[in-house]
């Protein structure tokens, strides 16, 4: 059969016609669409620490029970600054959560937050969670929402603090004395390595690594997931199992942008970051259950001392009575309801 110029023209342009409206029809083609709401969520921590790797995991869940209207972007590893830059990002509005310690920068704001780090309170997890998921907790979310911000009910694991050191393990308070060791900005950490005769020096975390390879300080205290994720076993020969001071992350969220999102999007937000945390939680304590070894393998040397000791140094320097002092009758009867009594 022939077929000329225009008759094959005609019935092209008729079968792209019918075909275009095929595809118009077609349920399963979604056109893509921007988020209604585009949030950012800054941590200073790796990203692939189990905080980041979680709260990743939370921002796809509320993508998709919101049906792509909030998009939460995770910015992991201080890309948006240092503590305090975040921090005043998010009380700005320029940055809508933000995860932070309640003894670091959150402590400037709000002061009675850092009562969960001091020093040589919880002896285990049990006593952790059982003040930051009961009365606790739920005095000092009170306080955080009283000074203008948005705070999640669940807080977030980094774990029980270790001492890492270049120059010597530390295995009686005396090992510490006029030790240069970083500390995180924050007055419980000055006072209390300050009472264990060290010499706190407050450095970011994003500069800590280089710090102690030109031996700025000679050592750092985290958790071992931090000492692992962010390397610190290259620059550091000794580890010492102190657990000196519990430390976790409360997720804050700037109120303005918070009171944006509808109500049903509010709710779905909340419920997968306190979900995502506590999977966190059983992250950060399977993966300190198997660091020691891993770190061992790469170098550290571990020792574990007597923190009897190191109690009985800060009795009898008046640490307690000074932390009782300036937390409060009604903070420390909280804290010791679960610790029993410090001071």
């Amino acid at each position: 059969m022939k077929i000329d110029r225009r008759s094959f023209l005609v019935k092209s342009a008729g079968t792209v016609a019918v075909a275009a409206s095929g595809m118009m029809g077609a349920p399963w083609i979604r056109r893509a669409q921007a988020a209604e709401f585009s949030y950012k969520i800054g941590t200073d921590l790796p990203a692939s620490h189990p905080l980041n790797v979680r709260l990743q995991q939370a921002a796809d869940a509320i993508r998709k029970d919101t049906d792509g209207r909030l998009d939460l972007r995770v910015f992991a590893n201080n890309q948006l600054g240092g503590d305090p830059d975040m921090f005043a990002q998010l009380r700005a509005g320029a940055l809508e959560f933000f995860t932070l310690s309640g003894a670091n920068a959150l402590s400037s704001l709000v002061p009675k937050t850092a009562i969960t780090g001091v020093g040589f309170a919880f002896k285990d997890y049990n006593q952790v969670f059982a003040a930051l998921d009961g009365d606790l907790g739920a005095h000092l979310r009170g306080l955080i929402t009283k000074a203008g911000l948005i705070v999640q009910d669940k807080v977030w694991d980094n774990g029980f603090r270790q001492i890492t050191t270049s120059s010597r393990p530390i295995k009686t308070p005396g090992d510490l004395q006029g030790m240069k060791i970083r500390v995180p900005p924050g007055r419980l950490w000055i006072s209390l390595f300050r009472s264990l005769q060290a010499a706190p020096t407050s450095i970011s975390f994003n500069e800590v690594y280089s710090a102690l390879q030109t031996r700025v300080v000679e050592g750092q205290e985290n958790a071992l997931a931090v000492v692992e994720t962010a390397k610190l076993y290259e620059v550091q020969k000794y580890c010492s199992m102190t657990s000196h001071m519990w430390d976790g992350f409360w997720c804050l969220g700037n109120r303005a942008a918070w009171e944006k999102l509808p109500s049903n999007v509010r709710d779905i937000t909340s419920k997968h970051l306190n979900e995502y945390a506590l999977l966190q939680r059983k992250d950060v304590a399977q993966l300190n259950a198997s660091l020691q070894k891993t770190l061992e393998g790469r170098g550290l040397q571990f020792n574990s001392p007597d923190l009897g000791g190191f109690r009985d140094m800060l009795q009898k320097s008046g640490f307690y009575a000074e932390q009782k002092q300036f937390f409060g009758e009604e903070e420390w009867a909280l804290l010791e309801k679960v610790t029993g009594k410090l001071a």
